[in-house]
């Protein structure tokens, strides 16, 4: 048994936004604070020894876009970008185990040789995920529903997995879900961590930068309070079993 906990890699700038997600994330993975650390990648870097100090990284969202020309991104952009390519090279190596979620996806595909696209954006709110044939054997997303609603609000999607990506989950709008890198790298399209709340919640902060149109905010989040979202939780969870503290 490892007494290494998880770091939960925060990508947004907006400190209220990152405060919730962290937040949610402990409560999907059921891990207190000692067991999931938190690293602000917007307001510092990743430090030398830090796959020795944890044992594996959950990579949250972020409003920033992969696919933007490189002239057009920000210094904290470029910088964290080339952390989180750190994390994704050593999680594809097997030496630690990684989770990239929604922005962290589009950076984890770039790097390991993917495309990312504009081509594959998707509407906020709840959308319906299929497994592939692979996930539903793979260790981590074997046991979902095979189809299961989860929340999205993205500008881009992958568009070509990376070579030695295995396709675990899919839809018709952005046809990469989910894939598994090796044993040991995970990545997701959907947000597998707000409840529907905690996503009505983010949605207001972010109301303003183009996800849906503001004056479309109740319709919207009414829609999203409605929805069933049951199974993105559990892969977390299980994520957190089998890589984290008391694995």
């Amino acid at each position: 048994m490892t007494s290494a906990p998880l770091l939960y890699v925060c990508v947004r700038p907006q400190r209220g936004a990152a405060e919730a997600e962290y937040a949610s994330f402990r409560a999907a993975t059921r891990l207190d604070e000692h067991e999931l650390a938190h690293i602000d990648l917007t307001r510092e870097r990743l430090t030398d020894d830090v796959f020795e100090r944890y044992s594996g990284f959950l990579i949250g969202g972020s409003p920033f876009n992969v696919a933007d020309p490189e002239a057009s991104k920000t210094d904290v952009q470029r910088l964290l970008e080339a952390d989180l390519e750190r994390i994704a090279e050593e999680a594809a190596s097997s030496r630690t185990a990684a989770l990239f979620t929604c922005y962290g996806i589009g950076v984890a595909t770039r790097m390991l040789g993917g495309t990312v696209s504009k081509a594959y954006p998707e509407d906020t709110g709840p959308v319906i995920i299929e497994l592939t044939e692979d996930g539903g054997r793979d260790p981590l997303l074997g046991g979902l529903a095979t189809r299961f609603s989860a929340l999205t609000a993205h500008k881009e999607g992958t568009a070509t997995v990376p070579t030695d990506a295995v396709l675990l989950a899919t839809n018709a709008a952005c046809p990469v879900q989910a894939y598994r890198v090796g044993e040991t790298l995970y990545a997701t399209q959907f947000h597998p961590e707000p409840t529907t709340k905690a996503f009505t919640e983010r949605m207001a902060v972010y109301r303003d930068d183009g996800y849906f149109a503001a004056e479309d905010y109740d319709v919207l989040a009414a829609r999203v309070l409605a929805a069933s979202v049951t199974e993105p939780a559990r892969l977390l969870r299980g994520f957190a079993e089998r890589f984290g503290p008391a694995a």
